[in-house]
C-alpha cells in the first residue's frame, strides 16, 4: 500500500486539477480532495488474485493502468467491476493499451440497481463485455485521437466493437463522451470519462 500511496500522490493532480484533456507529466501534491481506495463493493471483489495484476507498483516507477485506478478512490467502482469480471490481467499487460476510465460518478448515472446487478457472479460475462468496450488494444494519446477523428476513423475496442471519435470545440469525445483528463501509464494511456460506454445488446 505504501507504493500505491506514493503513486497516488504523484498522479493525483493529473486527473483533477482541471477538466481539460491535457497530456501533462508534472508531479502532483495530494491536497485536491482525492482519497485512497476504500472497500466499496468489497463483497464483489475476489479475496486474492494471482497473475500480473497482483504485482504492486514499485516506488519511482510509472504505474500501470490498474495500479493507477486502485490508488485513487475516484475509480473504486471501476476497480470493483474489473475484479468482479476477472479482467484484471487484460488491463495490466504490457500493451500498449488505451483505457477510457469511467469515474464513480459515471456509474452513478446508470439506472438504479444496475451496478449491483452487474457485479453479481451470474453477470460476469456481460460485465466483462462492457468493461472491454472501454479498452483499445492500441496506443492513443490525445494527439493521435485527434488525428483519428480528423480521418473519420473509429476505434477498435477489445470487446470487438468500434467506437466513434470526434473533436468538438477543441475537446475529444469518444462514443459521445468527453475526455476530461489524460494520464500516461506504463502500459499506455488512461483517458478519464464521466460516462459508462455501454455497448448495444446483441
Amino acid at each position: 500500500m505504501k507504493t500505491l500511496k506514493i503513486s497516488a500522490i504523484l498522479i493525483a493532480t493529473f486527473l483533477f486539477t482541471s477538466c481539460g484533456g491535457n497530456e501533462k507529466h508534472e508531479p502532483a501534491n495530494h491536497e485536491n480532495g482525492l482519497h485512497q481506495t476504500t472497500e466499496q463493493h468489497a463483497d464483489a471483489i475476489p479475496e486474492e488474485h494471482h497473475g500480473q495484476a497482483s504485482v504492486a507498483a514499485v516506488e519511482g516507477e510509472e504505474p500501470n493502468a490498474l495500479q493507477l485506478a486502485m490508488s485513487l478512490d475516484d475509480f473504486s467502482t471501476l476497480v470493483a467491476a474489473i475484479q468482479a469480471a476477472g479482467v484484471e490481467d487484460a488491463v495490466v499487460n504490457a500493451g500498449p493499451l488505451t483505457i477510457f476510465a469511467p469515474l464513480n460518478s459515471a456509474f452513478d448515472k446508470l439506472p438504479e440497481g444496475t451496478v449491483e446487478t452487474l457485479l453479481k457472479p451470474e453477470n460476469k460475462g456481460k460485465l466483462a463485455f462492457i468493461l472491454t468496450n472501454h479498452v483499445a488494444p492500441s496506443n492513443y494519446p490525445l494527439h493521435q485521437l485527434k488525428k483519428e477523428a480528423k480521418k473519420g476513423r473509429k476505434l477498435y475496442m477489445a470487446s470487438g466493437e468500434y467506437l466513434p471519435v470526434e473533436v468538438k470545440d477543441g475537446d475529444v469525445y469518444v462514443a459521445g463522451t468527453k475526455i476530461l483528463k489524460s494520464v500516461k501509464v506504463s502500459n499506455g494511456w488512461v483517458h478519464v470519462i464521466d460516462d459508462v460506454i455501454v455497448p448495444a445488446e446483441k
